[in-house]
């Protein structure tokens, strides 16, 4: 298992992965009038504009693509890990790369969590501080919570 900085040649297996998890996994927790939502807001404008900043990072299991964060700032984003590689770790370690760079240079990181995540952050020391409801545009909300971690003692800035 390795994970790197995802350069511009690397969009496409970016978005595919967010794109695959997205569709497996969201039906299951959201109404679909929201996975198209949500599907329609990482697109692959975005996720070239973060790599050509630097912020996107890849998982691979001997050269295959399984996972992806975005670190932009205090926040973290866009974390994907493909259903055919999940309960493996790979979500922790990409959270654990993410948190290190923030913890580098911020106290606190934030993310949006979704329903399928929001349980993974609470066991990671995340705590709700706000909630948002939108609508999508399809007839159908999008619910989420925005969390945050502090840095802790135990955690130091490099």
């Amino acid at each position: 298992m390795e994970i790197r900085k995802a350069g511009i040649k690397d969009t496409g297996t970016v978005s595919g992965i967010v794109q695959a998890t997205i569709a497996a996994v969201y039906p299951k927790y959201y109404p679909q009038g929201a996975v198209r939502f949500f599907s329609a807001h990482h697109t692959e404008e975005k996720i070239v504009r973060d790599i050509a900043e630097g912020k996107v990072f890849l998982l691979e299991e001997d050269g295959i693509p399984a996972g992806t964060v975005t670190v932009s700032a205090n926040e973290i984003c866009r974390l994907f890990v493909l259903p055919a590689f999940q309960h493996r770790g790979y979500g922790r370690q990409l959270m654990d790369l993410a948190e290190k760079k923030i913890f580098e240079t911020y106290d606190t990181a934030v993310l949006d969590a979704s329903l399928p995540a929001k349980g993974i952050y609470l066991k990671r020391g995340y705590r709700e501080t706000a909630y948002h409801c939108i609508e999508t545009g399809y007839g159908d909300h999008l619910c989420y919570d925005v969390m945050e971690k502090q840095l802790s003692n135990e955690q130091e800035k490099v």
